[in-house]
């Protein structure tokens, strides 16, 4: 396959198989990037993968980060920045409100899986990632290393902090068009959790209500 039809994909881990089916699913051919040698003997699918030490002979190859992780996607992120090209990877089935894909475009390293709905005026950063059937409404602010879990539904005037974490299934509740519901920096929000109010930065937040535990 010509280069120009590859995509690097770092990461060896279950994220980033799921990048790279995304990456099939575009029509291009993903090339995974190993941190180390445990990594790379570790791989047992058919498609290739280099060790990380190794990536910038694939400079002419865009990339992007599939690893869950907020802290270690932007680690990454700013090890290569000024070396590798980032690009977004969205999957043919994700869909968006007007202008909303343009928006996204702005942006690097953004990951939008399948079945994933934006709607419109949305403000995303870089190097987000917007995991399966995730929904986010109307006038909501997304910022950098955000991870959206599987089935989270992030509704209108939401402000999600950078690097903060949006488990499996959660609903963070409508913000006002004055005041946005603000999920704080680096934050979790547990699987199956539904926000009603403001998230505080670095806590951990669970529950029906969602009530802080860290």
């Amino acid at each position: 396959m010509r280069q120009s039809l590859r995509i690097g994909i770092f990461g060896t881990s279950g994220m980033a198989r799921e990048a790279g089916d995304i990456a099939f699913a575009c029509g291009l051919e993903p090339v995974y990037v190993a941190r180390d040698e445990v990594e790379l003997n570790a791989w047992k699918y058919h498609h290739k993968v280099i060790l990380e030490k190794n990536v910038t002979q694939y400079t002419g190859v865009p990339f992007v980060i599939g690893v869950g992780e907020n802290k270690i996607r932007k680690a990454i992120a700013e090890r290569f920045k000024n070396i590798l090209k980032f690009t977004n990877l969205i999957h043919p089935s994700a869909t968006f409100g007007y202008q909303q894909r343009e928006e996204i475009q702005q942006s690097e390293g953004v990951i939008v899986a399948a079945g994933v709905r934006l709607t419109s005026s949305i403000s995303v950063g870089d190097f987000c990632i917007f995991n399966q059937n995730v929904t986010v409404a109307h006038d909501s602010v997304v910022e950098n290393y955000v991870h959206i879990a599987p089935g989270a539904n992030i509704s209108g005037n939401i402000h999600l902090k950078a690097g903060c974490w949006v488990g499996a299934g959660a609903v963070i509740n409508q913000g006002g068009n004055t005041n946005k519901l603000i999920i704080g920096e680096n934050t979790i929000v547990g699987s199956g959790a539904v926000v009603i109010k403001n998230c505080e930065s670095d806590a951990v937040y669970v529950g029906v209500p969602a009530k802080r535990i860290k």
